[in-house]
């Protein structure tokens, strides 16, 4: 099972405290999107880990999927 089914299989309040924490969000954001980039949609995700990597951007990103998780209940670019 990847690591993005068993986000997404979450409790929406575990998601959002998650994606709430600073350091706690960039780490749950680079494991996200390795296993989104292993499995499947490869592209895309490859060009976002980039951008999880660093951990300004990452954070920042990671801050966006708290916004995108709580009105869209998924991450950005998912």
């Amino acid at each position: 099972m990847s690591a993005l089914k068993t986000f997404n299989s979450l409790p929406r309040l575990i998601q959002i405290l998650l994606l709430l924490i600073p350091g706690v969000n960039w780490i749950t954001e680079v494991i996200v999107r390795v296993s989104a980039a292993l499995h499947g949609k490869a592209g895309k995700q490859i060009v976002v880990l980039i951008l999880a990597i660093i951990p300004v951007t990452g954070v920042l990103l990671g801050w966006a999927d708290l916004f995108s998780c709580l009105f869209r209940k998924k991450l950005i670019l998912t």
